[in-house]
């Protein structure tokens, strides 16, 4: 039979609640973050790719649409995704509220990002959703992951 003391539930529920990416660096969890959103949306392109979505499209003053490779969404997510890396990591460093600024922030961009779906020329309604479904997507997987442990900031 074992007791419970307060010492030893705090550190239980300590460690129950820092979990294994809140003692890891913020560099590092933006990138295992970064690389499960591109995982799902890019699981999220294949389903629409498989129910018929045409994955063509055009950016600002392209004559026509091109195809969106195999792999596209993943790469994209990556590519945007370092931005969103090197901010958590300045705000880790310097913000008062690294968590809330940064979901704040980040929210705000994936808003604004939308815009760029919504006016490509040449391309597919069904498309424009996908495009635009899948910043959200990407969104929810990294956001909350990396602001979980800018909550753990400590000063």
């Amino acid at each position: 039979m074992s007791v419970t003391t307060p010492q030893t539930q705090n550190r239980t529920d300590s460690r129950h609640t820092t979990g294994f990416l809140s003692t890891r660096p913020v560099w590092l969890v933006g990138v295992l973050a970064t690389l499960a959103g591109a995982v799902v949306t890019e699981a999220f392109a294949l389903v629409a790719r498989a129910a018929g979505v045409p994955m063509e499209a055009a950016g600002p003053g392209a004559e026509e649409a091109a195809e969106i490779p195999v792999g596209g969404f993943g790469g994209g997510v990556v590519f945007w995704s370092v931005a969103g890396i090197v901010l958590a990591v300045v705000l880790a460093r310097w913000a008062k509220q690294p968590a809330r600024t940064f979901t704040v922030t980040t929210v705000v961009l994936t808003a604004l990002s939308l815009a760029g779906p919504a006016v490509a020329p040449h391309t597919a309604t069904s498309t424009q959703i996908v495009l635009a479904l899948s910043h959200v997507v990407a969104a929810a997987v990294i956001i909350p992951l990396v602001a979980r442990r800018l909550s753990h900031v400590r000063r």
